[in-house]
């Protein structure tokens, strides 16, 4: 089930649609076997402060955010089967197609608003 998420910065507001896996078969599965992940959509993993690329088809970009969904890292690029990422102190993770963070502009310190 897709939820729609603004991201809050200095540029305002932006809306996406994230997945949320918050069990922990949905944790473990996370974005493995899939073909891809549309523009605008990603999958928020909470808890969550390290990934991995084993049995990924595509690259993707992973944003960290705090306790507070600000965030706190973001790795763009991480190619399928060889990426491993962490970070310390995160909360939960964002993972995005490769270049979705680019193209909504992302930044340390931006907001995830959960709660809309």
């Amino acid at each position: 089930m897709l939820k729609k998420i603004a991201i809050e910065n200095s540029e305002g507001k932006k809306f996406i649609q994230l997945e949320i896996a918050d069990s922990f078969l949905r944790r473990f599965l996370g974005l493995m076997c899939r073909k891809k992940l549309p523009q605008g959509q990603g999958l928020w993993i909470s808890p969550c402060n390290s990934i991995h690329m084993l049995f990924m088809r595509f690259s993707i970009d992973a944003v960290y955010l705090d306790k507070n969904c600000v965030v706190k890292k973001i790795v763009r690029n991480l190619r399928p089967w060889l990426g491993v990422s962490i970070c310390f102190g995160a909360q939960s993770v964002i993972e995005f197609a490769a270049g979705e963070s680019a193209r909504l502009n992302l930044k340390i310190g931006d907001k995830f608003l959960f709660n809309q």
